[in-house]
């Protein structure tokens, strides 16, 4: 009886270690079929398109009948709205989780914390039309010129929606940070604040890192706040308040189409999501890098 409860409890083991492993397996061979799929199709859009034309162009407009299929208009338009978003999210997410994790009573954490995080959950369509119909037309107050459609409203709201992503990790690194180095600060005379900026944010920073990591990587594959407010126009341009398209964006509005598959148009959307992959997997190295820099082990 003891024997055959032992052979049980081993291959329940050897189960639970299989279904783990399988877990993990799926997602690296899921990640390798998608970066499978983007290298193929994207090589058939590179027979027909050069690739120096495709680097250097300033004019994307591959579904017209004098095509041109320049990436830098997307590119531009992503990285605008995206650096628009990071310059409202990671002060404001940065402020609010040192609050959080310094300032506030226990039970305003408590509060605050969820509710901060629900503005992660709402869908992000809504956000869209908050920045055509709200946003938009708060900024024509101060900008009259500024046309319905920029990349200045988008930018401000994806900024908006990935603050809970900047503020909820940072508190969660700056509270993991042990409570002696908050201690040996005091003791050295230093007040809450510099304790704070001088002792806990400079230990948390690795941590912080994955924080900006995952808030980038969120304004950039950001697809409906941009459809919605930034117009989908592709325009070379670093102007905030003009209108642009963004890689996302335009990728939408080509699915959406009724363009036929294995055409040259379709098949721009493919390189369109090749790009999208290596800039973010650009900026996923560097974070690892610079966050294996300033790793702190306590």
């Amino acid at each position: 009886m003891v024997n055959r409860n032992f052979t049980f409890r081993l291959w329940r083991e050897k189960a639970v270690r299989v279904s783990l492993f399988l877990a993990a397996f799926s997602s690296i061979a899921i990640t390798a079929g998608i970066i499978g799929i983007l290298l193929y199709e994207s090589s058939i859009f590179f027979k027909a398109v050069p690739l120096v034309d495709f680097l250097t162009d300033t004019e994307w407009t591959p579904l017209f009948e004098s095509a041109h299929f320049g990436i830098m208009p997307l590119v531009t338009g992503t990285l605008v709205t995206s650096i628009v978003a990071l310059l409202l999210a990671l002060p404001v997410g940065t402020v609010i989780a040192i609050y959080l994790s310094e300032y506030a009573p226990y039970r305003v954490r408590e509060i605050v914390k969820p509710i901060l995080e629900l503005l992660g959950a709402i869908p992000t369509i809504i956000y869209g039309y908050f920045a055509l119909l709200f946003v938009t037309p708060l900024l024509q107050r101060l900008m009259p010129e500024l046309p319905g459609f920029n990349m200045l409203s988008a930018g401000l709201v994806i900024g908006v929606m990935v603050i809970p992503y900047v503020s909820s990790l940072s508190e969660d690194a700056m509270r993991a940070v042990p409570h002696a180095i908050r201690e040996a600060s005091y003791a050295m005379g230093a007040t809450r604040l510099q304790t704070a900026l001088g002792a806990v944010v400079p230990s948390a920073f690795s941590g912080m890192t994955s924080a900006y990591i995952l808030a980038f990587s969120r304004a950039v594959g950001e697809t409906m706040v941009v459809a919605v407010a930034a117009g989908m126009q592709p325009n070379l341009t670093l102007d905030p308040r003009q209108p642009a398209a963004t890689l996302t964006a335009y990728i939408v509005q080509v699915s959406l189409g009724d363009l036929p598959h294995g055409s040259i148009g379709y098949q721009t959307i493919f390189a369109a999501g090749l790009v999208l992959f290596l800039m973010t997997l650009g900026f996923n190295i560097a974070g690892s890098i610079l966050r294996k820099r300033f790793r702190e082990v306590y």
